[in-house]
């Protein structure tokens, strides 16, 4: 035997548990000494779970024709289907994200990725509608644990003057997902069922667990006292309450239950309000909002992604059913959003520090706002490239705005509730793409159906024209059976159409006026909101910091939030 094999099997072989231990780390961000080695291979397990957790949203824009002829859904179906992930995610961000900073931020970020991916797994396997809106809602609070997660584990594990550069990279991992989710759901519908858009999930959660166990420093807030659970509760009840509100009352008709819950997201408030300027550790310190530089920056991120998820939402329906792309080639029509985004995100990180938040916030919505106005130009004979522009304007957009905007938003709470800050942060996202979708989308369908009744009249026979009115698909559908019938002829058909085309065209153009008129009025009031640089209070922020720290040092100092 060899002198190298004696020293091998002379070596005690390790117990698996110190194995274990040896994956994972171990030390807490909090007790380490100096800025943690690894910190920007953990930044790409976080964008990794974020990615997914946005993903999940989009993609499901392009596999809906898909699932719509596979399950039979109506309109009222597959909006639920798709907001069935909304409203948890949106409702409790908040609580999640406190209980994270409580016991484990890096707990919650593994526990959320796992119950996303079971989510997953069930909607893969799944074939009726009422199932299908269940696991998207499991997925939905899986996303809840996760995204808050994601930005309060950036924050505390990068050092200040690392920070802005950190969050920028999570913002722009935000928008380039917008456009990837599309691209690879419509990769996988080339050759698989829908379901294979809910299983893709599932590796790269798994991956993103393994990574976080082996790359993320564990992190919780020192010190925290007892959670708000009631106000807690109380935040659940009113966000969750105003977007049912928001989505079933523009799409349903404001009949009771819409009501009822726009009733009760408003009390809801006011309790929340009151119960949290009472307590004497709140869930949500609400008295920041008071402050300028927080507010603004909330309202920035929210009429943003009001605007983007909307545009997002017409667009890839215009480009399947009027210019008659397939699911993948509509996925890499996206693309040059996601790549405007990185080209945004590299400007504002250069300009972001010289010129403060109100500047590269109120340029972004400016760009995005434009974008949108372009799109009223849509008509009949529109092609792709009259949708390129805008819609790398919006990319462009979303990297100059949002960056600056977030690190504003969580530089402002202190180290303890970085977890709700990140909830905070998500929630203003979420409500705002929610209410884009809910609104713009309903208008969307008022105006494609008031336009092809104009159009059509009583050509068609009264139950086919119902059908026809109800979307864009179901237009196409009733005017491929009107081609299938023997009595008539073909010319008849192809003007049952062109008059889909030119009503779900026209309902472009209208909803993006109107879209574009509360973009820039939103634009206006984050003008007036958001301070300039003279008019935050002249703190040092560490070299290097970046504009939004010395900026978020003002609010915490005006809130009694120390940091």
């Amino acid at each position: 035997m060899s002198h190298g094999q004696s020293s091998d099997s002379a070596r005690p072989s390790r117990p698996p548990q110190e194995l274990l231990m040896s994956f994972l780390v171990n030390t807490p961000v909090e007790k380490m000494t100096g800025p943690y080695a690894r910190r920007w291979w953990a930044l790409l397990v976080l964008c990794l779970s974020l990615l997914i957790t946005v993903m999940a949203n989009t993609s499901l824009i392009v596999a809906a024709p898909d699932m719509t002829t596979d399950l039979g859904l109506s309109s009222s179906d597959l909006q639920w289907v798709v907001d069935s992930y909304t409203v948890p995610y949106a409702a409790l961000m908040l609580v999640l994200g406190a209980i994270g900073d409580k016991y484990s931020r890096r707990g919650a970020l593994v526990l959320g990725l796992l119950i996303f991916a079971g989510g997953s797994v069930m909607g893969s396997l799944v074939d009726e509608t009422s199932l299908v809106i269940v696991a998207r809602a499991i997925m939905g609070v899986g996303a809840a644990v996760v995204m808050p997660a994601t930005l309060s584990l950036v924050v505390a594990t990068f050092p200040r003057s690392e920070r802005a550069k950190a969050i920028t990279a999570w913002a722009a991992t935000s928008g380039v997902a917008v456009a990837v989710g599309p691209l690879v759901s419509g990769w996988l519908l080339e050759d698989h069922a829908w379901g294979s858009t809910f299983l893709i999930n599932v590796p790269f959660a798994v991956l993103a667990v393994f990574g976080a166990l082996a790359l993320v420093p564990p992190s919780k807030a020192e010190g925290m006292g007892r959670i708000d659970y009631v106000g807690g509760l109380l935040s659940i009840v009113t966000v969750g309450s105003l977007i049912y509100a928001a989505i079933e009352g523009p799409h349903s008709g404001w009949g009771v239950g819409p009501v009822t819950a726009a009733v009760i997201a408003s009390v809801g408030l006011v309790a929340f309000i009151a119960w949290e300027l009472r307590h004497p550790h709140p869930m949500l310190n609400v008295r920041m909002f008071a402050l300028r530089p927080f507010t603004g920056s909330m309202l920035a991120v929210m009429f943003f992604f009001f605007g983007m998820f909307a545009v997002i939402y017409y667009a890839t329906q215009f480009l399947q059913f009027v210019l008659g792309y397939g699911a993948l080639d509509t996925g890499v029509r996206l693309l040059p959003l996601g790549g405007a985004v990185f080209l945004g995100s590299a400007v504002t990180g250069v300009l972001a520090p010289k010129l403060g938040v109100r500047v590269m916030a109120v340029t972004g919505l400016t760009v995005g706002t434009a974008g949108m106005f372009l799109l009223t130009q849509i008509d009949k004979g529109s092609t792709y490239g009259d949708f390129l522009v805008p819609l790398m304007m919006l990319g462009l957009a979303l990297g100059l705005a949002i960056s600056p905007a977030t690190d504003t938003i969580m530089g402002s709470f202190p180290e303890s509730e970085l977890g709700v800050g990140g909830g905070v942060n998500d929630t203003a996202l979420e409500l705002g793409g929610a209410l884009g979708i809910a609104v713009l989308g309903s208008l969307l369908g008022t105006a494609y159906r008031d336009e092809l009744t104009d159009l059509v009249g009583n050509r068609l026979p009264a139950e086919a024209m119902e059908t026809a009115k109800d979307s864009v698909g179901a237009g196409l559908a009733v005017a491929q059976r009107v081609a299938q019938d023997p009595s008539v002829e073909p010319q008849q058909a192809q003007t049952a159409v062109d008059a889909v085309h030119q009503a779900f065209a026209h309902g472009v153009a209208q909803t993006s006026l109107i879209g574009g008129i509360i973009m820039a009025a939103g634009t206006l009031i984050v003008l007036a909101v958001l301070p300039g640089r003279r008019g935050f209070a002249r703190k040092s922020a560490e070299p290097g910091a970046g504009t939004a720290v010395s900026e978020a040092a003002t609010v915490r100092e005006h809130t009694g939030s120390p940091r």
